[in-house]
Parts: structure tokens; C-alpha cells; sequence
């Protein structure tokens, strides 16, 4: 596929957004926060339904927040949060990372969180992430990383589902295992090393509630979205299959027992 080509996996199924809407500065921008100032300009690109994107207009109260999302249809969900927060500091757009709208040197910040494993030319998007901060400004990416999930009891409908979200992803112009290379990426899109901060932190899902929380989302996309769309008009799994492996996320969400971890890497880069 090429570069330009690659569509965004999951959709914006239900399933999809009750996971998106989770997010917070806190649980999946902590590695950036503590770099913010109130006065701070800042472009949070791919911001999907812009919870995390009203936390940081909050952290910048005397500044401002720029949310963009390749997708128009979500942008009424993301003006909602903020609307439903009161909040002035924050507007919202559609954008290509590829090709963003704004002069150089405009942001003091900007931010990515789960976009570059999805995207089809990783590099270019952080060109021109780089080309859109100000000197002195920080590039702030998050992507988890597939392979490195892991989980307990070992259920062998999960390793089914890993296989198959990496075929899923691969085809539509993806690459699914990015944390691991986003170092690698903002090196060759041409940050110095010494200007690259690389870190990795976790999401955790332990209690009934949050193995019911995890299991039930991806049981559902599993078999109701964009990515089950995507995983049969591919070619790549049967509508059965699909059952199956939604069978066995519900089966792993009901062990007492169980835990799952989702790594991310994350990078900031000095420009």
C-alpha cells in the first residue's frame, strides 16, 4: 500500500470511542505535562474525541489548543467535550499529518498520541510535526506497541487476535509495533539524539471492572466496526473466526485472575 494510502484501522465504532474517550492527559500524556506552561501554544494532532485535548487546554489556561483529526465526524464530539468544560482556549480542525495547515514555527507543543502506528509515512508525519513547532519547542509522541502486550491467563483466542490485528493494521498501511520505533522514526525525520527523550509507561487492566472494561471493548470491535470490516472484506479472517475471538476476550475478562498490559513507547524531541 502506498504511503498516502493507509486508512485508519479501527473506525470510530462505539467500541472505539468508549476506549478513546478514556483517555486522559494523565493516563496517556503524563510523559509531557510536566513540560507544559500556561502560555504555551499547542497542536494535538489526531485528537479523535478530544478528552485528552481539553486536558491540556486546561493545563494551558492562559494559552492555546489546536485539535485536528483526519476524520470530520468526530470533531462534533470533540467540540462537545470542550464546550461541555467551558472552555475557550481550545478550537478544533481537520488535518493531515502529512500536510498540516499552518506556517512554520506555529506551536510551542505539538502532540500525537496512538497516530504514527497508523499512518502510512511515520517519518514525513514527524517532518512535518517538526516543521510546525517553534525552536525550542517540544514534538510529544505516544504509540503503544502490539507485540509487546502481554497478558495472563494465557487464552489461545488472544494470540489469534495478536496475529490478526497485526495482518489487519499491516494491510491498511499500519504499523501496528511503533513504539519500539519511534526513536529510530524522529532520528530519521531529523532530530538530533541528543534532542530525543525516549521513555515507556504502561496501561494496566487488573480489577473485574477494568478486565470487564478491556475485554467487553475488544470483544465488541472484534465483530461490530471498522476493523471487522476491514479483517473480512481483507480476506484475512472469516466472520466465525471473528466470534471466536471475540468468545475469547469475554473468556479472558471473566478469569479472576487476569491482567493485560499495553506498552507504549513515547518521545519528546527538543527542536
Amino acid at each position: 500500500m502506498s504511503k498516502d494510502a493507509a486508512v485508519y484501522t479501527h473506525g470510530h465504532h462505539e467500541s472505539v470511542l468508549r476506549s478513546h474517550t478514556w483517555r486522559t492527559a494523565a493516563n496517556s500524556a503524563a510523559y509531557l505535562t510536566g513540560h507544559l506552561r500556561p502560555h504555551m501554544r499547542i497542536l494535538d494532532i489526531g485528537c479523535g474525541p478530544g478528552t485528552i485535548t481539553a486536558d491540556l487546554a486546561e493545563l494551558v489556561p492562559q494559552g492555546q489548543v489546536t485539535g485536528v483529526d483526519a476524520a470530520d465526524s468526530i470533531l462534533e464530539r470533540a467540540r462537545s467535550v470542550a464546550e461541555e468544560r467551558g472552555l475557550t482556549n481550545v478550537s478544533f480542525a481537520v488535518a493531515d499529518v502529512h500536510a498540516l495547515d499552518y506556517p512554520d514555527d506555529s506551536f510551542c507543543v505539538v502532540h500525537a498520541h496512538q497516530v504514527l502506528q497508523h499512518v502510512g509515512d511515520p517519518v514525513g508525519a514527524l517532518r512535518e510535526m517538526r516543521r510546525v513547532c517553534a525552536p525550542g519547542g517540544i514534538v510529544a509522541v505516544r504509540d503503544s506497541d502490539y507485540a509487546a502486550m502481554t497478558w495472563y491467563p494465557s487464552v489461545p483466542g488472544l494470540d489469534g487476535w495478536l496475529d490478526l490485528y497485526h495482518r489487519v493494521a499491516r494491510a491498511n498501511g499500519g504499523e501496528p509495533d511503533a513504539g519500539r520505533r519511534l526513536r529510530s522514526w524522529a532520528l530519521e525525520a531529523g532530530f538530533t539524539d541528543i534532542g530525543i527523550t525516549s521513555t515507556a509507561s504502561a496501561w494496566c487492566y487488573a480489577t473485574e471492572e477494568e478486565r470487564a472494561w478491556w475485554s467487553g471493548l475488544w470483544a465488541d470491535r472484534t465483530v461490530a466496526s471498522s476493523y471487522a470490516r476491514r479483517a473480512v472484506d481483507g480476506g484475512h479472517a472469516t466472520e466465525e473466526e471473528l466470534r471466536s475471538i471475540a468468545e475469547a476476550w469475554r473468556a479472558w475478562g471473566e478469569a479472576p485472575d487476569g491482567w493485560f498490559a499495553v506498552l507504549h513507547g513515547e518521545i519528546l524531541c527538543r527542536v
